[in-house]
C-alpha cells in the first residue's frame, strides 16, 4: 500500500509566514496529504496552531540582521549544516511539493529540493518580495503572490492568490455595510505592534478635529501599545469622545464587519482581512518596513478607490482629519469605497494555494 503524498512547508520566524503556511497545512491535511513543517526556533513557537498531524523538523539556519561578528561569520556554515540535513530528509522521505512561506529558515528546504528537482513553489505575502524569496524566485516552478501587484523580478511571472485569512474573517466576508449617517457609526483603528505609536499621538488629534456633530457620532475602537494606553485614553476622555483602547482586540473580524471605516497600517494580513470583509480605509504605511513593503501592500486598495494612503512623513491630526470627514461625510462614495475594497478580497485564497500544489503534482 502506498504512503500518502507529502508536502513539505518551510517557513520562517514570523507570524507573517506561519499563519499563511498553517492554512495550507490544515487544508492539505483534510485532503489526505501528509505535512510536514521546517522552521527554526522561533518559528517553532508558531507551530502549535497546526494541525497534530503535522510533523515539525527545527532546521539549522540563521540571519545576517542579529547577532555580532561572530555569529554574522557562522551563518553559511548553519545554512549549509542546514541544507545536507533537508538533503538527507529528503532522500530519506521524498516530498512530492515543497513551499516555501519566506524567512530565513527556508532557504534548506528550498536548496535541497532545487538540487534534488523537487517540485517547489513560494508564496509571498507583501507587495514586495523579501530578501530569501527573492533569491529563489527564478528557482522554482511557480511564485504565488499574496498582495497584488507584486513587484517581481524580471522574467518572474506571479500567481495572485491572495493571503490566506482567519476562519473568523472569513465568517464575516461580505458581511453587509451601512454605510455613514445620522446615527452612531464605528471607527476602528489597528495599528499593528511595530511603529504604532504615530497613531496612537495621532488619530485622538485627528477625530478631536472633526466638527461636533460628526465627532458626537463616532465611537471608537482602537488598538495601542501598552506604554501608550494611558496617554491615547486620557486623549479621547479630554476631547469627550467614547472610545475603547487595548492593546489587542480578541474580535477584529466582528469590529470590522461593524465598522464604517477602518485606519490602519498595511501589514499584509491587515490588507486581507479589510479586503475579504470589504470596508473603506485610510491606510498609513509602516514607514521602516523592509524595502518599503506597506505601501506596495496598500498599492491594489488604493488603486481600486477602495482605500486613502497617508505616507507616516505627511501624517499630521490636520491631513487625517480632513480624510476621515471626507469618507464619513459622503456615504455613496464611502459605499464605492467598501465595494471596491470586497472586489480585491480573496477569501479563497487557501483554496488557490492547494489547488496550485495539486496542479504541480500533477505536471510532474
Amino acid at each position: 500500500m502506498s504512503r500518502a503524498p507529502l508536502l513539505l512547508i518551510a517557513a520562517g520566524g514570523t507570524g507573517g509566514h506561519m499563519f499563511p503556511a498553517q492554512a495550507l497545512a490544515e487544508a492539505m491535511v483534510a485532503k489526505g496529504w501528509r505535512v510536514k513543517l521546517s522552521t527554526d526556533g522561533r518559528g517553532a513557537r508558531y507551530a502549535g496552531g497546526f494541525p497534530e498531524a503535522v510533523k515539525v523538523a527545527e532546521v539549522g539556519s540563521a540571519t545576517f540582521a542579529r547577532g555580532g561578528v561572530l555569529a554574522k561569520l557562522a551563518v553559511p556554515f548553519r545554512i549549509a549544516g542546514g541544507v545536507l540535513a533537508a538533503l538527507g530528509g529528503m532522500v530519506a522521505d521524498r516530498p512530492a511539493v515543497v513551499v516555501g512561506f519566506g524567512g530565513y529558515p527556508t532557504i534548506p528546504a528550498l536548496s535541497a529540493a532545487w538540487v534534488l528537482r523537487v517540485p517547489r513553489m513560494i508564496h509571498e505575502q507583501n507587495g514586495i518580495l523579501g530578501r530569501v524569496n527573492t533569491l529563489f524566485a527564478r528557482r522554482v516552478d511557480k511564485v504565488a503572490c499574496g498582495t497584488w501587484p507584486t513587484a517581481l523580478p524580471a522574467g518572474v511571472t506571479g500567481e495572485h492568490t491572495g493571503n490566506p485569512v482567519r476562519q473568523a474573517v472569513l465568517d464575516r466576508a461580505g458581511a453587509g455595510y451601512i454605510p455613514p449617517g445620522d446615527y452612531p457609526m464605528s471607527l476602528v483603528v489597528i495599528g499593528g505592534s511595530q511603529g504604532a505609536r504615530i497613531l496612537s499621538e495621532v488619530v485622538p488629534a485627528a477625530v478631536a478635529a472633526l466638527a461636533e456633530p460628526l465627532r458626537d457620532r463616532l465611537r471608537i475602537a482602537q488598538q495601542a501599545r501598552a506604554e501608550d494606553l494611558p496617554a491615547v485614553v486620557q486623549a479621547y476622555e479630554n476631547a469627550g469622545i467614547l472610545a475603547e483602547i487595548a492593546p489587542f482586540f480578541s474580535d477584529i473580524p466582528r469590529r470590522l464587519s461593524e465598522a464604517q471605516l477602518v485606519i490602519s497600517r498595511s501589514g499584509a494580513s491587515s490588507v486581507a482581512d479589510i479586503s475579504v470583509i470589504g470596508r473603506p480605509s485610510i491606510l498609513i504605511p509602516f514607514a521602516a518596513a523592509t524595502g518599503d513593503h506597506q505601501t506596495a501592500n496598500a498599492r491594489g486598495l488604493v488603486d481600486a478607490e477602495a482605500a486613502i494612503l497617508i505616507p507616516e512623513k505627511t501624517l499630521d491630526a490636520a491631513t487625517l482629519s480632513t480624510h476621515i470627514a471626507a469618507i464619513l461625510g459622503q456615504p455613496a462614495a464611502a459605499e464605492a469605497m467598501a465595494r471596491n475594497a470586497l472586489a480585491q478580497g480573496r477569501p479563497d485564497a487557501t483554496e488557490r494555494l492547494v489547488a496550485l500544489v495539486e496542479a504541480l503534482v500533477k505536471k510532474r
